[in-house]
C-alpha cells in the first residue's frame, strides 16, 4: 500500500511539470526527480541518484526543487552552502562545496522540540546562518568584504536529511541533486555584525562545541569552514552566479558544518556553543 501511495504522491508531484525543460546526460528525469521529492516528504528513503556529473548535479536541483516548492507552497527565504568543511568533503569523496535551498518552514525557533524520525536519514550538525544585509555582497572577495554586506550572524543547529536509501554513496552531484539535504534547522538569537577586523578574526577563530545531554559530542573552528566561514559566502555567491543568481537583501545563508554529522535520538537535548564569539551565543533543540 505504501508504494502504490508514493507512486501516486509522484506523479501527483509530477502533474503541471510537462513544460520542463528536457532531461540532459544523467540528469534526473522529471519522474524520478518527482519520486525522489515524493520519498523525502513521505520521509522513507529514495533511490541514490548516480552517475550524475556536476552539470547534471545542478540540473537535478533544479528539478527537484521545482517539485518541491509546488509541495511545500512557501516562498524560498535562503541558500545552504554544503561540503565547505573538507572532513565532510572528505567523507563523500568531493572536491568542492556544493549549494541548496532553504525554505520558510524549514527553519525553527530556538529550543524547538523536533521528532527525532524528521527525515529518511535525519542527522544535526553545528551550523550558522548570516543575513544579507545589501547585494553588494555579490561582488565581495573577502571575509571583510563579506562583513560589510552581513548585519545578523545566527546560531544554528542544521537538521539534515541525506533522505537515499545508500548516504555512504552519496558523491557531491548527488548530494546538490537531493538539495544538500535540506530539511530543518533551529536558529537561535541574532548576533549584530560588527564590521571590523577583530570581529572578522573572532569568527576565524571561534570555537564551536556540540553538546548533548551536558556530554561534548563534538567540536570544530570557525577556520574548519573554508579556512574562514565567510568564505562560504564568497564561494557561495560566485556560483549562484554562474546559474544566473544573485543574493538579494534578506537572504538567509547556511554556511556549513563545524562538527561531524550526529545521529539524533529521542530524548537528546543538544546546545551548540559559539565560544569567542560576543557573549558566547548558544542555540538549543531537542530530539522527541
Amino acid at each position: 500500500m505504501r508504494s502504490i501511495q508514493k507512486c501516486l504522491l509522484a506523479l501527483s508531484i509530477l502533474s503541471g511539470a510537462l513544460s520542463a525543460a528536457p532531461a540532459r546526460a544523467a540528469c534526473l528525469s522529471d519522474l524520478d526527480a518527482a519520486a525522489l521529492v515524493a520519498n523525502y516528504l513521505a520521509k522513507t528513503p529514495a533511490a541514490n541518484p548516480e552517475g550524475l556529473s556536476t552539470a547534471d548535479g545542478a540540473c537535478s536541483r533544479e528539478k527537484v526543487n521545482r517539485f518541491l516548492a509546488q509541495q511545500l507552497g512557501a516562498p524560498v527565504v535562503g541558500y545552504k552552502a554544503g561540503l565547505t568543511n573538507p572532513a565532510v568533503q572528505q567523507r563523500f569523496g568531493a572536491s568542492a562545496p556544493v549549494w541548496g535551498l532553504l525554505y520558510a518552514p524549514m527553519l525553527l525557533a530556538d529550543g524547538a522540540v523536533v521528532d527525532a524520525r524528521f527525515g529518511a536519514r535525519p542527522l544535526f550538525e553545528a551550523d550558522m546562518l548570516v543575513r544579507v544585509s545589501s547585494a553588494a555582497i555579490n561582488r565581495a572577495r573577502t571575509p571583510e568584504q563579506v562583513l560589510a554586506h552581513i548585519d545578523q550572524l545566527i546560531p544554528f543547529i542544521e537538521l539534515p536529511d541525506l533522505v537515499v536509501q545508500a548516504p555512504p554513496k552519496l558523491n557531491g552531484a548527488a548530494i546538490a541533486a537531493i538539495n544538500v539535504g535540506a530539511r530543518l534547522g533551529v536558529m537561535g538569537t541574532p548576533i549584530a555584525v560588527q564590521r571590523s577586523t577583530a570581529f572578522a578574526d573572532a569568527l576565524r577563530d571561534m570555537v564551536v562545541i556540540v553538546r548533548a545531554d551536558g556530554a561534548e559530542l563534538d567540536r570544530g573552528k570557525g577556520s574548519d569552514v573554508l579556512d574562514h566561514p565567510l568564505n562560504a559566502v564568497v564561494w557561495l555567491a560566485q556560483d549562484l552566479a554562474t546559474q544566473g543568481i544573485a543574493l538579494k537583501k534578506g537572504d538567509l545563508l547556511s554556511l556549513g558544518s563545524f562538527s561531524k554529522l550526529l545521529p539524533p535520538k529521542p530524548g537528546l537535548a543538544v546546545e551548540v556553543v559559539y565560544q569567542g564569539l560576543p557573549g558566547n551565543p548558544v542555540v538549543r533543540t531537542r530530539f522527541r
